[in-house]
Protein backbone atom coordinates (compact mmCIF):
# COMPACT_ATOMS: atom_id res chain seq x y z
CA UNK A 1 0.00 0.00 0.00
CA UNK A 2 1.08 3.59 -1.06
CA UNK A 3 1.51 6.28 2.11
CA UNK A 4 -0.57 9.35 1.94
CA UNK A 5 1.40 10.85 4.40
CA UNK A 6 -1.07 10.55 7.02
CA UNK A 7 -1.87 7.07 8.41
CA UNK A 8 -0.78 3.51 7.93
CA UNK A 9 -1.96 0.13 8.71
CA UNK A 10 1.03 -1.01 10.74
CA UNK A 11 -0.43 -2.32 14.36
CA UNK A 12 1.03 -0.70 17.04
CA UNK A 13 1.15 -2.84 19.95
CA UNK A 14 3.46 -4.90 17.34
CA UNK A 15 7.37 -4.57 16.95
CA UNK A 16 7.83 -2.44 13.85
CA UNK A 17 10.66 -2.70 11.26
CA UNK A 18 11.62 -0.32 8.87
CA UNK A 19 13.77 -1.10 5.71
CA UNK A 20 15.27 1.56 3.25
CA UNK A 21 14.55 0.32 0.03
CA UNK A 22 12.89 -2.96 -1.29
CA UNK A 23 14.93 -5.31 -3.28
CA UNK A 24 15.58 -8.94 -2.97
CA UNK A 25 17.84 -7.99 0.30
CA UNK A 26 14.52 -6.55 2.03
CA UNK A 27 12.10 -8.92 0.92
CA UNK A 28 13.83 -11.72 2.45
CA UNK A 29 14.78 -9.84 5.74
CA UNK A 30 10.92 -9.08 5.96
CA UNK A 31 10.09 -12.91 5.29
CA UNK A 32 11.88 -13.23 8.63
CA UNK A 33 10.38 -10.35 10.58
CA UNK A 34 7.42 -11.42 9.98
CA UNK A 35 7.56 -14.59 10.67
CA UNK A 36 9.01 -12.94 14.19
CA UNK A 37 5.73 -11.35 14.52
CA UNK A 38 6.87 -7.80 13.21
CA UNK A 39 5.13 -5.25 11.19
CA UNK A 40 7.59 -4.24 8.21
CA UNK A 41 7.71 -0.93 6.63
CA UNK A 42 9.45 -0.66 3.74
CA UNK A 43 10.64 3.12 1.53
CA UNK A 44 11.55 2.29 -1.93
CA UNK A 45 11.20 4.70 -5.13
CA UNK A 46 9.04 2.69 -6.90
CA UNK A 47 6.18 1.36 -6.06
CA UNK A 48 5.95 -2.20 -7.17
CA UNK A 49 9.14 -3.75 -5.30
CA UNK A 50 10.06 -7.40 -4.49
CA UNK A 51 9.67 -6.39 -0.63
CA UNK A 52 6.56 -3.85 -0.91
CA UNK A 53 4.74 -6.82 -1.91
CA UNK A 54 5.13 -8.35 1.84
CA UNK A 55 5.32 -5.05 3.55
CA UNK A 56 2.73 -4.22 6.30
CA UNK A 57 2.96 -0.84 4.67
CA UNK A 58 5.32 0.57 1.66
CA UNK A 59 6.15 4.22 1.31
CA UNK A 60 6.90 5.18 -1.92
CA UNK A 61 9.88 8.16 -2.08
CA UNK A 62 13.55 8.92 -2.29
CA UNK A 63 15.78 7.22 0.26
CA UNK A 64 17.78 10.46 0.36
CA UNK A 65 14.77 12.82 0.73
CA UNK A 66 14.86 13.80 4.58
CA UNK A 67 11.39 14.26 4.79
CA UNK A 68 10.54 10.74 3.54
CA UNK A 69 12.96 9.19 5.71
CA UNK A 70 11.63 10.40 8.48
CA UNK A 71 7.92 9.45 7.75
CA UNK A 72 9.50 6.41 7.98
CA UNK A 73 11.14 6.18 11.11
CA UNK A 74 8.18 7.65 13.24
CA UNK A 75 6.08 4.78 12.04
CA UNK A 76 8.83 1.99 13.65
CA UNK A 77 10.98 1.23 16.12
CA UNK A 78 14.35 0.58 14.20
CA UNK A 79 15.02 0.97 10.73
CA UNK A 80 18.02 -0.22 8.82
CA UNK A 81 19.11 0.01 5.08
CA UNK A 82 19.55 -3.32 2.16
CA UNK A 83 21.82 -1.41 0.46
CA UNK A 84 25.04 1.44 1.25
CA UNK A 85 24.60 3.69 -2.03
CA UNK A 86 22.46 6.45 0.93
CA UNK A 87 23.35 9.94 2.07
CA UNK A 88 24.95 9.96 5.39
CA UNK A 89 23.80 13.00 5.68
CA UNK A 90 20.11 12.95 4.88
CA UNK A 91 20.49 9.52 7.57
CA UNK A 92 22.07 11.56 10.51
CA UNK A 93 19.05 13.78 10.50
CA UNK A 94 17.38 10.25 11.61
CA UNK A 95 19.88 9.84 14.70
CA UNK A 96 20.22 13.24 15.37
CA UNK A 97 16.02 13.17 16.25
CA UNK A 98 16.33 10.27 18.59
CA UNK A 99 15.68 7.39 16.15
CA UNK A 100 17.34 3.98 16.12
CA UNK A 101 19.66 3.73 12.71
CA UNK A 102 21.41 0.41 12.18
CA UNK A 103 24.14 0.08 11.21
CA UNK A 104 24.66 3.85 12.34
CA UNK A 105 25.77 6.29 9.83
CA UNK A 106 29.28 6.33 11.25
CA UNK A 107 29.64 2.76 10.07
CA UNK A 108 28.39 3.49 7.20
CA UNK A 109 30.94 6.73 6.37
CA UNK A 110 33.92 3.73 6.90
CA UNK A 111 32.37 1.36 4.27
CA UNK A 112 31.10 3.47 1.52
CA UNK A 113 34.04 5.17 0.11
CA UNK A 114 36.21 2.19 -0.36
CA UNK A 115 39.15 3.69 -0.26
CA UNK A 116 38.59 4.98 3.05
CA UNK A 117 37.32 1.23 3.84
CA UNK A 118 40.65 -0.09 3.43
CA UNK A 119 42.47 2.66 5.52
CA UNK A 120 40.25 1.49 8.17
CA UNK A 121 40.97 -2.20 7.62
CA UNK A 122 44.61 -1.45 7.78
CA UNK A 123 44.50 1.00 10.61
CA UNK A 124 42.93 -1.99 12.65
CA UNK A 125 45.26 -4.44 11.70
CA UNK A 126 44.02 -6.33 9.06
CA UNK A 127 45.93 -7.59 5.90
CA UNK A 128 44.21 -5.96 2.67
CA UNK A 129 45.98 -5.85 -0.90
CA UNK A 130 48.42 -2.57 -1.41
CA UNK A 131 46.70 -0.19 -2.27
CA UNK A 132 46.37 3.97 -3.09
CA UNK A 133 44.33 7.17 -4.28
CA UNK A 134 45.13 8.35 -7.34
CA UNK A 135 43.75 11.68 -8.78
CA UNK A 136 45.69 11.61 -12.15
CA UNK A 137 46.64 9.07 -14.94
CA UNK A 138 49.97 10.01 -14.09
CA UNK A 139 49.62 9.06 -10.35
CA UNK A 140 47.61 5.83 -11.77
CA UNK A 141 50.83 4.82 -13.77
CA UNK A 142 53.51 6.04 -10.88
CA UNK A 143 51.18 3.51 -8.89
CA UNK A 144 51.56 0.86 -11.85
CA UNK A 145 55.81 1.20 -11.12
CA UNK A 146 55.13 0.62 -8.17
CA UNK A 147 52.64 -2.25 -7.59
CA UNK A 148 53.91 -3.80 -10.99
CA UNK A 149 50.92 -5.16 -13.42
CA UNK A 150 48.38 -6.14 -13.41
CA UNK A 151 46.41 -4.03 -11.55
CA UNK A 152 42.76 -2.95 -10.83
CA UNK A 153 41.64 0.46 -11.10
CA UNK A 154 38.55 1.16 -8.84
CA UNK A 155 35.28 3.87 -8.33
CA UNK A 156 35.50 4.90 -4.61
CA UNK A 157 31.55 5.17 -4.09
CA UNK A 158 28.99 2.79 -5.92
CA UNK A 159 30.98 -0.08 -7.42
CA UNK A 160 28.93 -3.45 -7.16
CA UNK A 161 28.83 -6.69 -8.89
CA UNK A 162 32.39 -5.93 -11.00
CA UNK A 163 30.72 -2.29 -11.94
CA UNK A 164 33.04 0.16 -11.26
CA UNK A 165 36.29 -2.24 -11.48
CA UNK A 166 38.78 -2.35 -14.58
CA UNK A 167 41.51 -4.85 -14.30
CA UNK A 168 44.93 -3.06 -16.09
CA UNK A 169 46.90 -5.51 -18.14
CA UNK A 170 49.54 -2.87 -19.28
CA UNK A 171 50.18 0.91 -19.89
CA UNK A 172 48.13 1.18 -22.65
CA UNK A 173 45.11 0.19 -20.75
CA UNK A 174 45.20 3.49 -18.82
CA UNK A 175 43.10 6.24 -21.27
CA UNK A 176 40.44 3.11 -21.68
CA UNK A 177 40.40 2.44 -17.88
CA UNK A 178 40.43 6.41 -16.97
CA UNK A 179 37.48 6.72 -19.30
CA UNK A 180 35.55 3.69 -18.52
CA UNK A 181 35.71 4.81 -15.01
CA UNK A 182 34.77 8.66 -14.91
CA UNK A 183 38.33 9.45 -13.70
CA UNK A 184 38.50 13.30 -13.45
CA UNK A 185 34.54 13.11 -12.55
CA UNK A 186 34.55 9.96 -10.17
CA UNK A 187 37.20 9.72 -7.31
CA UNK A 188 39.48 6.37 -7.99
CA UNK A 189 42.01 4.56 -6.27
CA UNK A 190 43.86 1.34 -7.56
CA UNK A 191 44.99 -2.21 -6.42
CA UNK A 192 47.29 -4.08 -6.71
CA UNK A 193 46.40 -7.72 -8.44
CA UNK A 194 45.55 -10.62 -5.49
CA UNK A 195 47.05 -14.01 -7.74
CA UNK A 196 44.16 -15.69 -5.04
CA UNK A 197 44.14 -19.20 -5.23
CA UNK A 198 40.36 -18.93 -4.10
CA UNK A 199 37.72 -16.28 -2.86
CA UNK A 200 36.19 -16.99 0.41
CA UNK A 201 33.44 -14.80 2.37
CA UNK A 202 31.72 -14.99 5.74
CA UNK A 203 28.71 -13.66 7.31
CA UNK A 204 29.28 -12.00 10.72
CA UNK A 205 25.64 -11.04 12.57
CA UNK A 206 26.72 -8.67 15.87
CA UNK A 207 24.30 -6.74 18.46
CA UNK A 208 24.90 -3.63 20.03
CA UNK A 209 25.88 -4.76 22.99
CA UNK A 210 28.94 -6.83 21.38
CA UNK A 211 27.47 -10.26 20.70
CA UNK A 212 28.53 -11.73 17.31
CA UNK A 213 27.42 -14.72 15.58
CA UNK A 214 29.97 -15.97 13.10
CA UNK A 215 28.53 -18.40 9.97
CA UNK A 216 30.13 -20.63 8.51
CA UNK A 217 32.90 -19.65 5.89
CA UNK A 218 32.22 -20.21 2.42
CA UNK A 219 33.64 -20.19 -0.58
CA UNK A 220 32.17 -17.86 -3.77
CA UNK A 221 33.07 -18.28 -7.39
CA UNK A 222 32.40 -15.39 -10.14
CA UNK A 223 31.18 -15.52 -13.26
CA UNK A 224 31.64 -12.15 -15.73
CA UNK A 225 32.72 -10.11 -11.98
CA UNK A 226 28.70 -11.75 -10.46
CA UNK A 227 28.83 -14.33 -7.40
CA UNK A 228 27.62 -16.96 -9.42
CA UNK A 229 28.21 -20.08 -7.12
CA UNK A 230 28.37 -19.96 -3.45
CA UNK A 231 29.61 -23.55 -1.01
CA UNK A 232 30.01 -23.86 3.02
CA UNK A 233 31.65 -24.65 4.24
CA UNK A 234 34.46 -23.75 2.06
CA UNK A 235 37.34 -26.47 1.51
CA UNK A 236 39.67 -25.28 3.55
CA UNK A 237 41.49 -26.98 6.61
CA UNK A 238 40.10 -26.06 10.17
CA UNK A 239 43.06 -23.42 10.70
CA UNK A 240 42.53 -21.46 7.70
CA UNK A 241 38.41 -21.16 8.36
CA UNK A 242 39.29 -20.03 11.97
CA UNK A 243 42.25 -17.37 10.54
CA UNK A 244 39.06 -16.30 8.90
CA UNK A 245 35.80 -15.86 10.72
CA UNK A 246 38.70 -14.53 13.38
CA UNK A 247 39.66 -12.18 10.46
CA UNK A 248 35.47 -11.33 9.24
CA UNK A 249 34.58 -10.53 13.38
CA UNK A 250 37.79 -8.18 13.66
CA UNK A 251 37.03 -6.42 10.53
CA UNK A 252 33.06 -5.62 11.87
CA UNK A 253 33.94 -4.72 15.08
CA UNK A 254 36.75 -2.02 13.57
CA UNK A 255 33.54 -0.58 11.61
CA UNK A 256 31.20 -1.22 15.14
CA UNK A 257 28.74 -2.65 12.61
CA UNK A 258 25.32 -4.08 14.06
CA UNK A 259 23.60 -6.61 11.98
CA UNK A 260 24.41 -8.95 9.26
CA UNK A 261 27.52 -7.86 7.14
CA UNK A 262 29.46 -9.53 4.34
CA UNK A 263 33.07 -10.13 4.69
CA UNK A 264 34.87 -10.96 1.02
CA UNK A 265 38.53 -11.92 1.53
CA UNK A 266 41.24 -13.56 -0.75
CA UNK A 267 42.95 -16.76 0.15
CA UNK A 268 46.53 -16.88 -1.55
CA UNK A 269 48.41 -19.66 -2.53
CA UNK A 270 50.83 -19.39 0.59
CA UNK A 271 48.18 -19.47 2.65
CA UNK A 272 47.07 -15.33 3.33
CA UNK A 273 43.94 -14.00 3.83
CA UNK A 274 43.30 -11.01 2.79
CA UNK A 275 40.52 -8.98 3.43
CA UNK A 276 38.94 -7.34 0.22
CA UNK A 277 35.49 -5.84 0.88
CA UNK A 278 32.92 -5.46 3.47
CA UNK A 279 29.11 -4.94 3.13
CA UNK A 280 27.55 -3.45 5.77
CA UNK A 281 23.97 -5.57 5.16
CA UNK A 282 22.77 -9.33 4.43
CA UNK A 283 24.70 -10.37 1.81
CA UNK A 284 24.66 -12.71 -1.29
CA UNK A 285 27.56 -14.80 -0.17
CA UNK A 286 25.13 -15.48 2.84
CA UNK A 287 21.86 -16.69 0.90
CA UNK A 288 22.43 -20.30 1.31
CA UNK A 289 21.59 -19.91 4.89
CA UNK A 290 17.86 -19.81 4.43
CA UNK A 291 18.06 -23.15 4.35
CA UNK A 292 21.21 -24.31 5.43
CA UNK A 293 21.59 -23.16 8.64
CA UNK A 294 19.18 -22.74 12.12
CA UNK A 295 18.99 -19.27 11.99
CA UNK A 296 19.22 -17.54 8.57
CA UNK A 297 21.59 -14.32 7.89
CA UNK A 298 18.21 -12.34 7.53
CA UNK A 299 16.34 -13.42 10.32
CA UNK A 300 19.36 -13.27 12.82
CA UNK A 301 19.83 -9.25 11.15
CA UNK A 302 16.40 -8.67 12.45
CA UNK A 303 17.65 -10.02 15.64
CA UNK A 304 20.54 -8.23 16.42
CA UNK A 305 18.87 -4.33 15.14
CA UNK A 306 15.55 -5.02 17.37
CA UNK A 307 17.75 -6.04 20.15
CA UNK A 308 17.20 -9.64 20.81
CA UNK A 309 19.20 -12.92 21.24
CA UNK A 310 20.88 -14.09 18.25
CA UNK A 311 19.91 -17.49 16.37
CA UNK A 312 22.10 -20.48 15.82
CA UNK A 313 24.45 -20.74 12.96
CA UNK A 314 24.87 -24.27 12.79
CA UNK A 315 24.31 -25.93 9.43
CA UNK A 316 21.30 -28.27 8.81
CA UNK A 317 23.50 -30.56 6.65
CA UNK A 318 27.37 -31.32 5.75
CA UNK A 319 27.38 -29.37 2.93
CA UNK A 320 25.33 -26.57 1.20
CA UNK A 321 25.47 -24.75 -2.52
CA UNK A 322 23.35 -21.63 -3.69
CA UNK A 323 23.55 -20.75 -7.56
CA UNK A 324 22.35 -17.34 -8.41
CA UNK A 325 19.65 -16.80 -11.13
CA UNK A 326 20.70 -13.47 -13.46
CA UNK A 327 18.82 -12.08 -16.40
CA UNK A 328 19.88 -13.56 -19.47
CA UNK A 329 18.11 -10.59 -21.43
CA UNK A 330 16.26 -7.57 -21.13
CA UNK A 331 12.58 -8.63 -20.65
CA UNK A 332 9.68 -9.34 -18.08
CA UNK A 333 10.79 -10.73 -14.96
CA UNK A 334 8.78 -13.77 -14.68
CA UNK A 335 10.66 -17.09 -14.97
CA UNK A 336 10.72 -19.42 -17.96
CA UNK A 337 10.80 -22.86 -16.83
CA UNK A 338 9.99 -22.42 -13.09
CA UNK A 339 7.90 -25.54 -13.17
CA UNK A 340 10.95 -27.61 -14.41
CA UNK A 341 12.84 -26.30 -11.67
CA UNK A 342 10.33 -27.12 -8.79
CA UNK A 343 10.45 -31.08 -10.02
CA UNK A 344 14.27 -31.10 -9.52
CA UNK A 345 14.26 -32.93 -6.06
CA UNK A 346 16.23 -31.41 -3.32
CA UNK A 347 16.27 -28.07 -4.77
CA UNK A 348 15.36 -25.21 -3.02
CA UNK A 349 14.18 -22.40 -5.44
CA UNK A 350 13.96 -18.55 -4.72
CA UNK A 351 12.19 -15.70 -7.30
CA UNK A 352 12.78 -12.33 -6.11
CA UNK A 353 9.75 -10.93 -8.21
CA UNK A 354 11.41 -7.95 -9.75
CA UNK A 355 8.79 -6.63 -12.75
CA UNK A 356 12.25 -6.72 -15.32
CA UNK A 357 14.41 -8.85 -16.67
CA UNK A 358 18.40 -7.66 -17.90
CA UNK A 359 21.47 -9.26 -18.84
CA UNK A 360 22.81 -9.98 -15.28
CA UNK A 361 20.59 -8.62 -13.07
CA UNK A 362 19.78 -11.31 -10.03
CA UNK A 363 16.69 -12.53 -10.55
CA UNK A 364 16.46 -15.02 -7.63
CA UNK A 365 18.85 -18.31 -6.56
CA UNK A 366 18.80 -21.72 -5.66
CA UNK A 367 19.78 -23.22 -3.05
CA UNK A 368 20.53 -27.48 -1.85
CA UNK A 369 21.88 -29.16 0.52
CA UNK A 370 23.95 -32.34 0.70
CA UNK A 371 25.82 -34.94 2.25
CA UNK A 372 29.11 -33.54 0.59
CA UNK A 373 29.77 -30.10 -1.17
CA UNK A 374 29.79 -31.99 -5.12
CA UNK A 375 26.59 -33.53 -4.39
CA UNK A 376 24.59 -29.70 -3.07
CA UNK A 377 26.07 -28.10 -6.10
CA UNK A 378 25.13 -30.90 -8.72
CA UNK A 379 21.27 -29.99 -7.42
CA UNK A 380 21.51 -26.73 -7.33
CA UNK A 381 23.27 -26.34 -10.89
CA UNK A 382 20.31 -28.79 -12.22
CA UNK A 383 17.62 -26.40 -11.13
CA UNK A 384 19.02 -23.42 -12.19
CA UNK A 385 20.27 -24.57 -15.79
CA UNK A 386 16.26 -24.80 -16.15
CA UNK A 387 14.86 -21.40 -15.50
CA UNK A 388 15.51 -18.44 -17.94
CA UNK A 389 14.63 -14.52 -17.12
CA UNK A 390 14.04 -12.02 -20.37
CA UNK A 391 12.93 -13.01 -24.21
CA UNK A 392 13.80 -16.66 -25.20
Amino acid sequence: MESTGKSSNVARGATRLGIIGGGQLAKMTALSALQLGCDVIVLERKPDSPAARLATHSIVGDWNDPAKLLELATQVDVVSIENEFLDTKALAILESSGHKLFPRTATLSLIQDKFIQKKTLAKAGLPVPPFAAVANQIELLKQAAKFGWPLVLKTRRNGYDGKGNFTLRSEADIPRAWETLGGGRNELYVEAFCPFERELAIIITRSADGRVAEYPVAETVQRDHICHLVTAPANISPEIAKRAAEKGRHAIEAIGGIGSFGVEMFLTVNGEILVNELAPRVHNSGHYTIEACVCSQFENHARAVLGWPLGSTEMCAPAAAMVNLLGATDGPGDPLGLDNALAVAGAHVHIYGKAHSARGRKMGHVTALGITAAEAIATAERAAQKIMFGKP
